[in-house]
């Protein structure tokens, strides 16, 4: 029998094996994507951490020049408690308590105890693995600023900053309280501040008064204004 003379039928080309371990070909707008997502990370830490840096470095033409932004952005949720070359932890243990005059029968007025506000504040956060940096620090800062602009005597020495201050205090304490005590309206508060010195480790040799300090303020008159947007 003569072989056939007809064109012979193409045979397919083999196919290469397929490479598990190649790697996977990403598209342009994937590439680009995945580049400025990481810049934007990258950049949003850098930034942070200049910001945080400049908050707490000695003072410089650039913190006092941009001061105000830097605050902006850091208080209250970044807010350090310490300083740059200085980490000099607070060495005393504080509490903001509170007394409420009410109002009684009769028009007469009752004086409550004396309520440490610092303890609930701390009993409040105690358990809960993301408290409210803010809310920690409230009290604190109100406190301090009052503090700031006041003299021993509680007279007035920053202007309209020691006003602003007496009144951010009183409704911090009252955003605390609330607007009764037992059943009855809060017509005045007075706040104190109790101090005392955290004793040193056994192997430091610096000497710490074991004392208790107080600085009681005057009395506060309470209205509804007080309470406005609390």
């Amino acid at each position: 029998m003569q072989p056939s003379t007809g064109t012979p039928t193409a045979l397919p080309h083999p196919r290469p094996a397929e490479d598990d371990g190649a790697a996977p070909h990403w598209s342009p707008w994937a590439v680009c994507t995945l580049v400025a997502t990481g810049l934007l990370l990258a950049g949003t830490v850098v930034f942070h951490v200049a910001m945080v840096f400049l908050s707490l470095a000695p003072s410089n033409a650039v913190t006092t020049r941009h001061r105000e932004m830097v605050n902006a952005y850091v208080q209250p949720e970044f807010g350090q408690d310490w300083r740059l070359f200085a980490p000099n932890p607070q060495q005393r243990n504080e509490a903001v308590g509170a007394r409420l005059r009410t109002a009684g029968a009769g028009g007469t007025q009752v004086v409550s105890r004396w309520v440490n506000v610092t303890a609930e504040d701390i009993e409040a956060i105690r358990g809960n693995p993301a408290p409210s940096h803010a809310h920690q620090n409230m009290l604190r800062r109100a406190w301090d600023g009052y503090v700031n602009s006041h003299s021993p005597k509680e007279r007035p020495q920053r202007g309209q900053l020691s006003e602003l201050s007496s009144t951010y205090l009183k409704r911090v304490v009252l955003q605390r309280i609330g607007r009764e005590w037992q059943g009855r309206p809060i017509v005045g508060l007075q706040v104190a501040g109790r101090f005392t010195a955290v004793p040193p480790p056994s192997w430091s040799t610096r000497q710490t008064p074991d004392t208790t300090t107080y600085r009681v303020l005057p009395w506060w008159p309470v209205t509804d204004q007080d309470y406005r947007e609390l």
